[in-house]
């Protein structure tokens, strides 16, 4: 199964058309607001508004063999330890050797804002074109690596 954490997600519509050429079904999970596939292959998973609760709904269901597409690091962490693979929409692939060194990245930038409520953030850098290539690449390689252990 393929779990998308589908609010702000870039990729939505990548995942599905890399899902659909391997016949793959998939769930985008949402707060709301997210446009209806036709794809038999796709479920969309509307839950309430709290702040976490796609997350929890994700982090509850993923498993070995399941790919959750998300850019929510502490996600992440939980989806691989249940034995999921963490997969970035700008593909990179988060696993257990690097989601340690991601977390604290991220929780040094969120005590680096914290210590400076003044500081005027520029925000992260733009989604490109290459990271949208390389998300591609990537959720391909997985799905063709979940095939060849499966079959």
């Amino acid at each position: 199964m393929i779990y998308v954490d589908a609010d702000a997600c870039p990729v939505k519509l990548e995942a599905e058309k890399v899902a659909t050429r391997h016949k793959h079904p998939m769930v985008l999970v949402s707060n709301g607001g997210i446009r209806p596939s036709r794809n038999p292959l796709v479920e969309i998973v509307v839950v309430p508004s709290d702040p976490d609760a796609a997350d929890i709904w994700i982090a509850d269901r993923a498993s070995a063999g399941d790919v959750v597409v998300t850019a929510d690091i502490p996600l992440a962490q939980r989806v691989i330890e249940n034995g999921a693979v963490a997969l970035r929409p700008n593909g990179d692939i988060l696993t257990d050797a690097n989601i340690g060194s991601q977390l604290a990245l991220r929780n040094l930038a969120s005590d680096l804002r914290a210590a400076d409520p003044f500081r005027q953030s520029k925000g992260g850098r733009t989604f490109s074109s290459s990271d949208r290539s390389k998300f591609l690449n990537a959720l391909e390689q997985l799905l063709r690596q979940s095939v060849s252990q499966t079959g």
